[in-house]
C-alpha cells in the first residue's frame, strides 16, 4: 500500500509490550505511517547478533489500535530486517526509530546495545535511522518529558536527512526538566567489571555480571556530561569502524613476509 505520508519504522530491544515502545510509536503517529516490528521478549544486550542458527517468526498482531504491528521472534537487527525485506517489501522507507530504550545507551554503552544495533541496521540499510534511550530502567518509567524532543529530532531527520552511514544516538535523562539539545561527542568511559561467583544446588558456579560505570572523561562536550546537566544528548554514530588515523602508523610497518 502506497502512501503520502512517510513510512516510519518503530523497532526496540525491550521488547513488544515496553512501555518505551507504546511512548514512541505514540510520537511517531504525528509525523507518518506507523509499522511496528519488535521483539517477542526482552533482547537488552544482544548487540549486533542476528539469527542463523534456526527459523524466524513473524507475526501480524492486533495490539495497538490503528497500528500495524508485528512480533518477531528474533534480535532487533533481524526485527529490522525482516521489516526491510518482508513487510515493506520494496516500498520506500523514510525514518527507522528504535527504543525508546528503559536505560541509557551513552558513551561505550551504544556498542552493546539492541537498541542502537537496530538503528544502525536500519542505516546500513540505506534508511535515516535514530536510537532513543531513557536514564530509567523501570517498567513505570515516565517518557513523557522526552516526547517533544523526540519528535523533534525525528522531525529533523525527516525535513533534512542524515549524513550517509551515520545514525544518531539520542539519550535522555530522568526527570521533567529536560534543559535542551546538546550535540556531542561520546564519552571515553566504560565499565568496570566483575563477575559475582555462586553455586547451584548441584555445586556447580554459576556467575552474575556486575559493575560500575567508569567515566574517564572530562570534557564538557561529551554526551555523559550533557546528561549529568539535565541535556538531552545526541551523538552522531557510524558503522564504518575502520580506525581511519591508523592507516599511515600501520603503513610505516616494515612487514618481513
Amino acid at each position: 500500500m502506497k502512501s503520502k505520508q512517510p513510512n516510519i519504522l518503530v523497532v526496540n530491544d525491550d521488547g513488544i509490550t515496553a512501555p518505551g515502545i507504546k511512548a514512541l510509536m505514540h510520537a511517531m503517529k504525528a509525523l507518518g505511517r506507523v509499522v511496528v516490528v519488535a521483539p517477542d521478549s526482552p533482547q537488552s544486550g544482544m548487540g549486533h547478533a542476528i539469527t542463523i542458527g534456526k527459523p524466524l517468526r513473524l507475526d501480524k498482531i492486533e495490539l495497538y489500535d490503528g497500528i500495524e504491528t508485528y512480533r518477531c521472534s528474533g534480535t532487533p537487527v533481524d526485527c529490522v530486517k525482516l521489516a526491510v525485506n518482508s513487510v515493506f517489501k520494496g516500498q520506500r522507507h523514510d525514518l527507522c526509530v528504535s527504543g525508546i530504550n528503559h536505560g541509557l545507551n551513552n558513551s561505550i554503552n551504544v556498542l552493546y546495545s539492541g537498541t542502537m544495533s537496530a538503528a544502525v541496521e536500519g542505516a546500513i540499510e540505506s534508511i535515516p535511522s535514530i536510537g532513543f534511550s531513557l536514564d530509567d530502567y523501570t517498567m513505570q518509567a515516565d517518557f513523557e518529558p522526552c516526547i517533544k524532543f523526540v519528535k523533534e529530532i525525528a522531525s529533523q531527520v525527516l525535513a533534512q536527512g542524515l549524513p550517509i552511514g551515520t545514525v544518531l544516538n539520542v539519550n535522555f535523562p530522568q526527570g521533567a526538566q529536560i534543559k535542551g539539545i546538546k550535540v556531542c561527542r561520546q564519552a571515553n568511559a566504560k565499565w568496570a567489571e566483575e563477575f559475582d561467583e555462586r553455586n547451584d544446588p548441584h555445586g556447580r558456579p554459576y556467575y552474575w555480571l556486575t559493575g560500575v560505570f567508569q567515566n574517564n572523561d572530562n570534557g564538557e562536550d561529551t554526551d555523559v556530561w550533557a546528561l549529568d546537566h539535565n541535556y538531552a544528548s545526541v551523538v552522531p554514530v557510524q558503522f564504518d569502524m575502520t580506525a581511519h588515523h591508523a592507516i599511515p602508523v600501520l603503513n610505516s610497518w616494515k612487514f618481513n613476509v
